[in-house]
């Protein structure tokens, strides 16, 4: 049997001094701007395709731009944020199909890796895993049990690639984020849990920030290699960063959202507010003011290669 190569499965570099990339709002880029249809917003569904699957690697290349030119890492997401059997089941996929498609999109980015990595530039392949509902509102609130027990399947279809790690991407509640970790580690491959915030800085439950992180750490024995804030914008959360403190430490990304509409706007929105990209950029300086480990920047819902590139224009030397 040949052996899967797992670049930084042991080490992840993005741990280090090195600064590092990621994308943006790739769901958004796809349904707004380039006004291609995501069933039930799952950008899984483009790697059924040829054109689809040309259309995501397309995608890729201005970050990976962005990385050489300011000789960054990158983190390449694969665009599974809703490929989990219960979404799967939505978009009328079998468990089998859904753990293939999963293989597919790290497949995908090892292509991508082997075309355009360079040692300035590190790529780090990362298995995107979603909540198991609405991650601003959802219906179901799974114990820590059973949202280890619902994500297991992804994450171990993960751990059977070349993915260097997996990220769970706008987690609402503390639980979830627990059985997540939980399944990572049991699949011994390495997790990164990134909450989505409200206006208030605070989990769409009503839970803080810092109360999440540490929930998450004891339950786990600090099983996440860290965490990340995502789908929010910089002045939702910004207050709540207490500068040079124990929880903050664990936060090394930040993927904030362009617009600084609440999650229900949002919901609501029937035009893409894509917000400044300059002055995007400019409150990333702030944050990393607040976070003394940030060190994975990018995007989330509204934005593009230009605000992760005015991003890097603030925080890194071309």
């Amino acid at each position: 049997m040949t052996r899967i190569s797992h670049h930084y499965r042991e080490a992840l570099p993005q741990l280090g001094a090195k600064e590092f990339i990621t994308d943006g709002g790739l769901e958004t880029v796809f349904v707004f701007q380039k006004n291609i249809d995501l069933p039930l917003f799952a950008a899984i569904s483009l790697i059924n395709s040829e054109a689809g699957m040309a259309a995501l690697k397309g995608y890729y290349l201005p970050y990976i731009d962005l990385a050489r030119t300011h000789q960054a890492g990158i983190i390449l997401d694969t665009p599974t944020w809703r490929a989990s059997t219960g979404w799967g089941r939505q978009l009328g996929y079998s468990a089998e199909k859904v753990r293939n498609l999963n293989r597919l999109s790290v497949a995908m980015l090892v292509d991508i890796r082997e075309k355009h990595a360079t040692e300035a530039s590190p790529m780090v392949i990362n298995g995107v895993v979603g909540p198991e509902g609405d991650g601003y509102n959802p219906t179901e609130i799974l114990s820590a049990g059973a949202a280890e027990e619902y994500h297991r399947h992804q994450v171990e279809a993960f751990a059977d690639t070349a993915a260097d790690m997996v990220t769970a991407v706008t987690i609402p509640y503390v639980d979830e984020a627990i059985g997540i970790a939980r399944a990572a580690k049991k699949a011994s491959i390495p997790v990164a849990i990134s909450f989505t915030v409200e206006t208030d800085g605070s989990l769409p439950d009503g839970t803080a920030l810092r109360d999440a992180i540490n929930k998450v750490d004891e339950a786990t024995g600090a099983a996440p290699a860290y965490y990340m804030i995502n789908c929010a914008h910089p002045s939702h959360f910004m207050d709540v960063l207490q500068q040079d403190s124990t929880w903050t430490d664990r936060i090394y990304g930040i993927r904030a959202n362009a617009s600084t509409k609440s999650h229900a706007e949002l919901d609501e929105a029937v035009e893409l507010d894509d917000g400044d990209p300059i002055a995007f950029g400019q409150l990333y300086a702030e944050l990393k003011c607040r976070l003394r480990n940030l060190r994975i920047v990018g995007g989330c819902c509204g934005t593009d290669h230009r605000h992760v590139g005015e991003v890097c224009k603030n925080l890194m030397a071309a």
